[in-house]
């Protein structure tokens, strides 16, 4: 897809779309009202633009559509088929990292009420237990912030993926 092909698409096929990227609604709401864009640099301003004016309810519903690092998400739609090839390094872990990361992801949801969530892309498995080690040791309005840091990193990658632009 390029971007032409965004901007003209009707609204409900640009949902779909822009959702893959993140799974925020009121973002993508937003994104489809801010249309046409003149470049892909103006779409990636606006993305962070309009996410960093969203509600704590938004990022959360943004988080709980990714798995939890280390588990793969099921399906074949292009939000799953990414999520996948962000978290391709935590396949190939050991058993006991694997472990591991499943029990950090726990405590996390237990200390933060939501989903771990981390740039993956590139990452070893190993350097993401150790980011969720230490990210544990957050206050919660921090944890926010930096978990919602990392949404938007994600979103950028996705829309860049999205039109196929590096």
């Amino acid at each position: 897809m390029d971007l032409d092909t965004l901007n003209v698409a009707a609204a409900d096929a640009a949902m779909l779309d822009l959702l893959a990227c993140c799974a925020s609604e009121r973002w993508a709401a937003a994104m489809i009202d801010e249309r046409p864009f003149v470049t892909p640099d103006d779409m990636l301003t606006a993305a962070s633009d309009i996410w960093w004016t969203l509600e704590e309810e938004d990022w959360l519903q943004a988080f709980a559509a990714h798995p939890r690092i280390g588990e793969q998400s099921p399906g074949n739609d292009r939000h799953s088929t990414w999520s996948r090839t962000e978290q391709a390094a935590t396949t190939s872990a050991t058993d006991d990292v694997r472990e591991a990361l499943a029990m950090c992801n726990r405590d996390y949801e237990t200390t933060f009420g939501h989903v771990y969530l981390v740039f993956a892309s590139g990452r070893t498995a190993d350097e993401l237990l150790t980011e969720c080690r230490e990210r544990l040791t957050n206050d919660p309005e921090e944890e926010l912030l930096k978990a919602a840091e990392e949404q938007m990193r994600i979103t950028e990658a996705r829309l860049k993926k999205l039109l196929e632009i590096d």
